[in-house]
């Protein structure tokens, strides 16, 4: 059935259709939870909790934008929510794996051309951007981790955090000039632990 069709469906209270329209986003909607969350616990909580939302929202769709795009932003926004509650960053594995439609991938390189020497300094690298990534406010991470770990349009962004494209770039350029001021101070031992916007 077209989804146009599920969504309208959906929209006049058909459980069926929504169900049907439901299989089409879940693993989409997981795995924008994982990204964000870091674990498979709190990503698979989250993503209920999208559904849900998705659910008592859905007769609210106007189709302005794509469903793919809504419900994205319906997740993406309950694990900001989330993350402000907590008042703290979970910091994302870059090395632990990752459910994607296609299996789990792995989110660094392979190392399989690498002396144990060279391993060693790449698990020191990850684990010190890790470190940076957590010195951020959530909502600096956030759009560091979509614009450089996802390669996501500023105007893709702006869309699915549901704010203008000026606190995007303005965002992403403090993000990017705390790391290089706090990467140049650590080259000299005087790193800060504080963070941007803290």
């Amino acid at each position: 059935m077209e989804e146009a069709i599920l969504i309208r469906k959906s929209q006049q209270g058909d459980m069926d259709a929504f169900e049907q329209l439901i299989l089409l986003y879940e693993k989409k909607v997981y795995t924008i939870a994982y990204k964000y969350m870091g674990n498979h616990e709190d990503a698979s909580d989250i993503a209920q909790e999208a559904l849900i939302k998705t659910y008592q929202s859905i007769g609210s769709f106007r189709g302005e934008s794509s469903f793919s795009t809504w419900i994205g932003r319906i997740t993406a926004n309950k694990c900001l929510d989330e993350l402000r509650k907590r008042k703290r960053i979970q910091v994302t594995s870059l090395s632990e794996e990752m459910e994607l439609e296609e299996g789990a991938v792995q989110r660094e390189l392979p190392a399989e051309d690498f002396t144990p020497e060279e391993h060693v300094v790449q698990q020191e690298t990850v684990q010190y951007v890790q470190t940076m990534l957590n010195r951020l406010k959530d909502e600096y991470r956030v759009v560091l981790i979509l614009r450089e770990l996802e390669g996501r349009s500023y105007e893709e962004i702006a869309e699915l955090l549901s704010c203008s494209l000026g606190t995007v770039k303005s965002r992403i350029s403090r993000a990017r000039n705390y790391l290089k001021t706090q990467i140049l101070a650590d080259k000299k031992g005087e790193g800060s632990k504080k963070g941007v916007g803290r």
